[in-house]
């Protein structure tokens, strides 16, 4: 018996690598397997229309899931619950058939997707886009491949379509199980190999679906468990679109702050016997790049215990011979485990993984003893026949159990005088043990019932997409096979769409207790408020000041009433960048003038990561081929040899509203007018269709607060060590290029309200160039406060009246400039006010308001000398009169620069 399960275990152990060319198999809508009360969706039109009929190929009931509420199709969904963590791989959709009387169907379709039932996802193709092709018609069924896979439970398909339209669907779901029983892993981000006269090699994450916050991920999972393992040349790539490294991530030796290692942490459904892991790893040591020299793994039981304190090391054998990729296993001795933190350490100045799987003893028996993999007709992936009944199912710990019972019971059976029972002696204890485990499976089944029911009962409310689900639509090739399928047997006609309308719901965002949620309130408590919301001498305020009887900063000082008191939320741009704060007289004249820009051909644009997200549009940094020649003589782009150039690309989504486009090319306009050395330009647009775009410089050095966060202060020891270094010299030439920058959107009146080290990006000869998308980057979310979901604020970099009013002018993109140059100064090691949470960063403001003294600044950096610092302490002036103009910092810091 032992020699049996031992047997099952290496054969399952052998087949726990997931390979997706083979990994499609049905799941089970067409033939039962997923049971009904498995399939849920938001809303149905009718009690024949409801989400049990969503099976492919079958026309019980009224032919199709229907939603409700047609008109609102965006906020429909329907849900399958697949019993356990699945790799899927693809997913076929059909529209209603009915008896041939239907003809309602989905023309695309988004996917979300949870592993717990809790966290949900967004698919997105390797492209970024995150709509899959439906269908054209009720008699075609069409299938898509998921480039990439997605490990999941739960999986929603959403209905994208358009207004008034009725939609139907039915589905099939096609993978295997994921017995690998990874749940997430945790790791710093990919980064970026640069090598002279070679294009840039990211060697980022680009599918992971997890948080990425301070440059590291985690809570997720993508690349290193897709099942595509990279080439033996890392610049090559399986996949399309691909960029040279995207196979693999990456990190540099030097560049961690980690005593040469990377440090990766994983976690599991439940807990598991480790018997080894994986690591599929580059070996091109003529590039730098070779296997970890060794590893340390320590375990954690469960999720509440402690890090065991022994660990499991292994060290590697080098190779300096073959620089092909490969596996190496990684033995963990059977230790029991629920998550794993593993330490790699640096054989050489690069370190590259493209695949980790792991092999466990508890839960690799399959569920479903046998499977009868049969072909299928019409080109269709092959499908998973139902185990026969009479086959019988076990888990792997119960069965362990079971023969431990029958070892006893025939030790303590075999006395030394008696001879061994016969085989019908040990029956009635093995029937025992298998009713015990039937009986045990029966109450699971039914307290699982009784909580979907009273789940259902919950969830009997309209439901709403969360914001993090909000995508765009990008231009991507097509991974859609159309199949001519037979027309099903005919049903009955089709009921009735209901209607629904859901209340938009709206927060305030003023943040402290009641006192200071009116800003009438404050301004009656401080003169220059109270006195800038009567008259002043600047006629309109700051939305239409008169530019001819007073400085922009004199206007913004002495007399500007609060910007966007009640609509804070316009902060955040179409694309989720940052959006200038433009007087209403500039951008008057902005929408008579023609954009300026050049129509770049889009065809020329080569997606290579997608920098940040917002509600009706992306940021991507792409690569753009041929622009120096298109741009010609006068460009604003350095002599590259007339090689492609990396930019950054807004896109606005197709489907946007019309608001949202008028935004997009007021933007469009506005960033036109900006020319300035130290302000990022706007090239060229791709406007002549949709989606609109538009195309600005990113430099080759990334933004400021990464680059200064990798390095250390220039001295002997970073010389003599090779360690990426800055002087104080080139400290303060940034700061004196960032106030030049400033000085020059002040003279237009613009305000920036997002000014800070992430929006700052320098190339190789460290000149700075002031950008807006900070704001929409993942990298750098926890440097934004959300407000209720409506609204993001970057508070630590914020004056307090930006806070409590709403305010922002020239003076408080002074205080952010403070906190910039405390950034620099720090070499971004640390988040402003780092020691205080977001909402005692809110009450600090409450204290600069209220100007008793009990206010906490920002301490001195080592770095930054003493007269500077003064200068930013009166940056940080609670009376915005006090605070200095950024031509005034601009000519106090240029003498710093040439001592």
């Amino acid at each position: 018996m032992h020699l049996f399960l031992l047997l099952i275990l290496q054969t399952t152990a052998a087949l726990a690598q997931i390979d997706p060319a083979h990994c499609r198999y049905a799941l089970g809508m067409e033939d039962g397997r997923i049971k009904d009360s498995d399939i849920t969706a938001s809303s149905q039109s009718h009690e024949t229309t409801g989400p049990k009929y969503a099976r492919w190929n079958r026309d019980e009931g009224d032919g199709a899931w229907c939603p409700a509420w047609q008109e609102t199709s965006d906020s429909q969904y329907l849900q399958v619950d697949l019993g356990r963590l699945t790799f899927l791989t693809i997913i076929g959709t059909q529209g209603r058939y009915a008896r041939s009387s239907g003809k309602e169907f989905v023309q695309a379709y988004r996917l979300n997707y949870s592993r717990d039932g809790l966290t949900w996802h967004m698919w997105r193709n390797r492209r970024g886009n995150s709509e899959i092709e439906g269908n054209k018609n009720v008699y075609t069924s069409v299938i898509n491949d998921l480039h990439p896979p997605v490990i999941t439970r739960h999986v929603r398909l959403i209905p994208v379509t358009m207004l008034s339209t009725i939609i139907c669907m039915r589905v099939e779901l096609y993978g295997c199980q994921w017995e690998d029983g990874l749940t997430s892993y945790s790791a710093p981000e990919g980064q970026v190999m640069m090598q002279p006269g070679s294009p840039y090699i990211t060697l980022n994450d680009s599918t992971y679906d997890g948080t990425h916050e301070r440059r590291r991920l985690s809570g997720g999972l993508g690349q290193l468990t897709d099942g595509v393992i990279g080439q033996d040349d890392f610049k090559l790539t399986r996949q399309y679109p691909g960029w040279p490294g995207y196979d693999y991530l990456g990190w540099r030796n030097d560049s961690l702050g980690t005593r040469g290692h990377v440090e990766m942490e994983f976690v599991f459904d439940r807990p598991r016997n480790f018997t080894s892991m994986k690591v599929h790893s580059n070996n091109m040591f003529t590039r730098g790049v070779k296997i970890f020299s060794s590893v340390s793994c320590w375990f954690k039981p469960r999720l509440a215990n402690s890090w065991e304190s022994d660990s499991v090391d292994f060290t590697t054998v080098l190779d300096d011979r073959n620089p092909s990729a490969r596996y190496v296993t990684v033995p963990l001795n059977r230790r029991a485990a629920k998550s794993l933190r593993c330490r790699f350490y640096f054989a050489d100045v690069w370190m590259m993984f493209s695949e980790i799987s792991f092999q466990s003893e508890d839960t690799l028996f399959p569920t479903q003893s046998s499977m009868i993999v049969t072909p299928s007709p019409s080109g269709r992936p092959p499908t998973v026949a139902p185990t026969p009944k009479s086959s019988m199912t076990f888990d792997l710990d119960t069965l362990a159990v079971c023969v431990e019972e029958f070892d006893e019971s025939v030790s303590t059976a075999v006395s030394p005088s008696a001879s061994v029972l016969p085989d019908d002696g040990n029956t009635p204890i093995l029937i025992g043990c298998l009713v015990t485990i039937i009986l045990l499976l029966v109450i699971i089944i039914f307290l699982i019932l009784m909580c979907q029911c009273v789940c259902k009962v919950l969830e009997k409310g309209p439901r709403r997409i969360l914001d993090e689900e909000v995508t765009v639509r990008l231009s991507s090739c097509s991974d859609t096979i159309i199949l001519q399928t037979p027309p099903v047997p005919p049903r009955s006609g089709h009921g009735s769409a209901g209607r629904a309308h859901a209340d938009t719901h709206y927060e305030r965002v003023f943040l402290l207790d009641p006192q200071y949620q009116n800003p009438a309130v404050l301004r009656n408590k401080l003169p220059e408020l109270s006195q800038s919301a009567e008259a002043s001498a600047c006629g309109g305020g700051y939305a239409e000041p008169d530019i001819t009887q007073c400085t922009p900063h004199q206007c913004f000082h002495s007399n500007a009433p609060h910007y966007a008191e009640t609509d804070i939320v316009r902060l955040q741009g179409v694309t989720g960048s940052n959006m200038y704060a433009v007087p209403a007289l500039t951008v008057d004249s902005l929408t008579r003038k023609d954009i300026s820009a050049a129509e770049f051909p889009r065809q020329r644009l080569l997606f290579r990561e997608k920098l940040g997200e917002g509600q009706f549009g992306e940021v991507h940094l792409c690569v753009a081929e041929g622009l120096p020649e298109f741009l010609g003589e006068g460009s604003p782009l350095p002599d590259r040899d007339g090689r492609s150039v990396l930019v950054a690309v807004k896109q606005l989504r197709a489907d946007a509203t019309s608001q949202a486009r008028n935004d997009f090319l007021k933007e469009i306009k506005i960033m036109s007018r900006l020319n300035d050395p130290n302000i990022i330009r706007l090239l060229c647009v791709c406007v002549s269709s949709d989606p609109l775009c538009m195309v600005t410089e990113y430099m080759e050095n990334g933004d400021l607060n990464m680059f200064l966060s990798q390095r250390e202060i220039e001295s002997t020891l970073t010389h003599a060590n090779n360690i990426p270094s800055v002087s104080l010299s080139d400290l303060l030439h940034m700061s004196v290029q960032i106030s030049s920058g400033m000085k020059y959107l002040a003279s237009l009146n613009f305000v920036h309200r997002d000014l800070a080290t992430r929006n700052c990006l320098l190339d190789r000869r460290l000149t700075i160039k002031i950008a807006d998308f900070g704001m929409s980057r993942n990298l750098y979310s926890s440097d934004y406060y959300r407000i209720q979901g409506r609204a993001v604020l970057p508070i630590r970099w914020m004056a307090w009246e930006s806070i409590l009013l709403g305010k922002f002018t020239t003076a408080s993109d002074v205080w952010a400039f403070g906190v910039t140059l405390w950034e620099i100064f720090t070499l971004c090691k640390e988040q402003p006010y780092s020691l205080l949470s977001d909402e005692q960063v809110i009450e600090n403001t409450g204290e600069f308001f209220r100007n008793q003294g009990r206010q906490i600044h920002l301490y001195a950096p080592p770095l930054c000398p003493p007269s500077l610092f003064e200068l930013m302490m009166r940056c940080w002036g609670r009376d915005i009169s006090d605070r200095p103009s950024f031509e005034g910092l601009y000519e106090a810091l240029r003498p710093h620069v040439s001592q």
